[in-house]
């Protein structure tokens, strides 16, 4: 069967239920599913965070996804994937982006989906500002997340 590879970039929100379903529907060669969902959350080290506001270069966002996309089509053996990142204004409770790949064999899922959530936590062309009762600021990377992406590159 074909790999199914969806790429999304949106500001409605997503149903992650209907995602994982669409892409293992009618699929008797995946036997696993890995999925990530991140969430806004309501407070960051003790401040109250009331929204998020994402942005990203359209076309820029989308093809540097899709190439990391296909660099994990081709580093593990997925019959699938799907990424599906919000932009706009997102509020606490409300999903920011999903990552759902799938894989005859459990290993190949989980790394796969690894692999993407460092890459779009680190180096996506999105730019994140939190709106907290003290005034908006832009999030600045963060040195862990950069440690963990750094495993992922070939020598």
């Amino acid at each position: 069967m074909t790999a199914i590879v969806s790429i999304r970039i949106q500001e409605a929100d997503f149903d992650t239920a209907r995602e994982i379903a669409q892409l293992s529907k009618g699929r008797t060669d995946i036997g696993a599913v890995v999925s990530f969902s991140g969430i806004c959350r309501g407070s960051e080290h003790g401040d109250v965070i009331s929204a998020l506001t994402l942005e990203h270069y359209p076309g820029m966002a989308e093809a540097e996804i899709t190439r990391h996309a296909n660099e994990a089509m081709a580093r593990w053996p997925l019959n699938g994937l799907t990424i599906v990142h919000r932009v706009g204004r997102i509020t606490p409770g409300e999903n920011i982006v999903l990552v759902v790949t799938a894989s005859s064999h459990r290993q190949a899922a989980f790394q796969a989906a690894e692999f993407l959530m460092d890459y779009l936590k680190t180096s996506a062309p999105f730019w994140k500002r939190e709106e907290r009762e003290g005034g908006d600021n832009w999030v600045e990377a963060q040195a862990h997340d950069d440690a963990a992406a750094r495993r992922w590159t070939r020598s």
